[in-house]
Order: C-alpha cells, then sequence, then structure tokens
C-alpha cells in the first residue's frame, strides 16, 4: 500500500473516532453500560433508554443532528417548552379515554425526563468523556402542587370485586389488587414474589433487592386475610410446579402489562371514571393508611422510601382527614372545656 492510500485511511479512521466520539448514541451507550455494570435494575434501565427516547424524539422534530457539540443549555430549556407545551401525554398505543390525550406533560414528569438527561451528562463530564455538561445550569420546572385524585375505599371494594372469582385467571387478578392495597407493593415488586418469599403463617413477604427499585431488600406486612388469599391461590396452581406465585393460564409468571390491561377492564365494571393504573393502589393505599391513623415512617419503611420527604411527597391528607382532626385536636378544645362548659339550666 503506498504511503498515500495508507495517509489516507488514517485520515479517515480519524474522522470516523471523531464523529463516533461526539455521537449522542455512542455516549448514551457508554452511560447504560456503565450503569448496566453498577447493577442497576433492568427497571431503571429501562427508564434510562425511555427518557432518552424522548430526548431524540425532540431532537429529531426540530431538526438537531445528535451530536454532543450541538447540544447547549439553551437545547434543554427548548426540551422543557417542547414537553411542556408540545409532548403528548400518552401515546396511541396506550388504553386511555379521549379526554386523557391532552398535550403537554405535568410539571413532575418533566423534571424526571430532564433529571435522566442531565445524570447522564454529570456522568459523562465527571468521567472526562465530554468536555463540558450542557445542562449543569439547567433548573427544574417548578411545580406549584396539585390535588391527587386518589381511589376512595368505596372505588377501592368496587375495583377488587369486580373480578369473577369463580375463573383462575380473576382470582388470581383479585389476589393480587389485594396484596396491592394491603402491601402498598409495586406492580412489578408483586408480580416477581416467589414461593419462598412469603411467610404465611407470621403475615409477611421478603422482597428480594434484585426486584425492588431501591435496590434494597425490605419486609412488607400483610393482613391474615391477604396471607389467606396467598395460600388458597398457591393451592391452585400447585400443577404447575412454578417458584413464583402469579401465573398466567399456561404456567408462566404474570408480566405486569397484562395485570395493567385487565385492571382497567375491572374498573369499568365497578364503573370508576377516574383513570386506574397499578401505581395508584399504592399511593391511595397509602393515603387511607395515614387517614385511618397509621404513623408516616411506619409507612415510610413499608413503601420502601429511604428519605422521609420522599413519603411526604409520595402521599397527601385528604380534607376528610384534616377536618377529623382539626376536630379532635383543635386548641379550642381545650379553652372551651374551662371558659365554656355548658351551663346548668334552671329546671
Amino acid at each position: 500500500m503506498s504511503g498515500d492510500k495508507r495517509k489516507g485511511r488514517a485520515v479517515k479512521n480519524e474522522r470516523t473516532s471523531e464523529r463516533l466520539r461526539y455521537s449522542l448514541d455512542y455516549l448514551f451507550d457508554y452511560y447504560y453500560q456503565a450503569k448496566k455494570s453498577e447493577g442497576r435494575a433492568a427497571n431503571t434501565l429501562k427508564t434510562y433508554e425511555q427518557n432518552y427516547g424522548y430526548f431524540c424524539e425532540f431532537l429529531d422534530m426540530r431538526g438537531i443532528i445528535k451530536d454532543i457539540r450541538n447540544i447547549t443549555i439553551e437545547t434543554g430549556r427548548e426540551y422543557i417548552i417542547w414537553l411542556r407545551d408540545e409532548k403528548p401525554r400518552f401515546s396511541e398505543k396506550c388504553n386511555v379515554p379521549e379526554s386523557a390525550r391532552t398535550v403537554g406533560l405535568l410539571p413532575k414528569s418533566i423534571n424526571t425526563r430532564v433529571k435522566n438527561m442531565k445524570t447522564m451528562f454529570k456522568f459523562l463530564k465527571d468521567e472526562d468523556v465530554i468536555e463540558a455538561d450542557p445542562f449543569v445550569y439547567l433548573k427544574n420546572v417548578q411545580d406549584i402542587g396539585r390535588d391527587i385524585d386518589v381511589l376512595t375505599a368505596d372505588e377501592l371494594s368496587r375495583l377488587i370485586h369486580a373480578p369473577n372469582q369463580r375463573k383462575y385467571n380473576e382470582f388470581r387478578d383479585y389476589v393480587v389488587l389485594n396484596l396491592l392495597i394491603d402491601g402498598m407493593f409495586r406492580v412489578d415488586e408483586a408480580l416477581s414474589l416467589k414461593k419462598t418469599d412469603v411467610d404465611l403463617t407470621a403475615c409477611y413477604a421478603s422482597l428480594r433487592r434484585e426486584i425492588t427499585k431501591s435496590r434494597k431488600a425490605r419486609v412488607v406486612p400483610i393482613t391474615k386475610r391477604t396471607a389467606k388469599l396467598l395460600q388458597d391461590l398457591i393451592r391452585e396452581t400447585t400443577e404447575f410446579d412454578s417458584e413464583y406465585i402469579f401465573l398466567n393460564n399456561y404456567g408462566d409468571r404474570l408480566v405486569p402489562n397484562h395485570f395493567r390491561h385487565q385492571l382497567k377492564k375491572y374498573a369499568d365494571r365497578a364503573g370508576i371514571e377516574k383513570r386506574v393504573y397499578p401505581h395508584l393502589l399504592r399511593h391511595s393505599g397509602a393515603t387511607l393508611f395515614l387517614e385511618e391513623g397509621g404513623a408516616q415512617h411506619h409507612l415510610q419503611v413499608i413503601l420502601g422510601h429511604a428519605d422521609s420527604r420522599m413519603t411526604t411527597h409520595y402521599t397527601h391528607l385528604s380534607n376528610k382527614n384534616v377536618k377529623k382532626n382539626h376536630d379532635e385536636f383543635s386548641p379550642i378544645n381545650a379553652v372551651i372545656s374551662k371558659a365554656e362548659r355548658p351551663r346548668k339550666t334552671k329546671r
């Protein structure tokens, strides 16, 4: 090979290497593989992919080439505006009412998507893979707060009684519903339970670290009634010889997407007009736990939150509970009891 050809090939290889070094797809894969090697949960890795996909969708719509040199803080601000004003809340594949197909995400959702990108760029800068972090000064969208539309005790009761318990698959779903409300599990955690994870005598479920969002094992108490339902379901599925508790009609582990589809069907049967999804059961259960007098620090342990502020953010006290507590503990009660006791009436 002549010297000119070798020189030309070297220049070409150098240009290819440079394009690769600045490619967002390459940089994301570098970040993804690093986090995978750290043992991040499969669902967490999937979230990274989804949020990177949202960012790429925005870049494609704006005609921005996926090159780190094209990404600036202005790009980040434009991305936030796009998420707030243009991004559809649900894809065409999602089975939601037409009334829910609005445009523009809520501040919490926007901040979650942006946070994933900020974390990625910070990691790449810390490892000297990129020269500068383009999102380092990007601010979160202010969330002024909103009412959380949880399910009431009556709605939850109608929901859990919607499945036809004479059918195996609907009895199984009935047990799942009871478990999700009772233990306030995430749906992935509940459906990943193995028979060896539950102590039906002591009434608790042990969540292995590999199935929890925090990657930390935790023990969740359940009621005797829920334990009895689990026992009945396990007895129903002995012929499948599976280590998992929740199985489909073919003996394979029940997957979250199938249960989500079933849940919508039960919500329709129960006449619930709110959008019902698995995480709403966790949130509704947590709210009722507090309303019934449960301690917030106990709820924090059950939910698996490392920070008490997360539990405060996750749940809210309903107006009914605030009114109940006010009636019971108002300082005026002490004043009235001393200064304004009922007067004796003349006979």
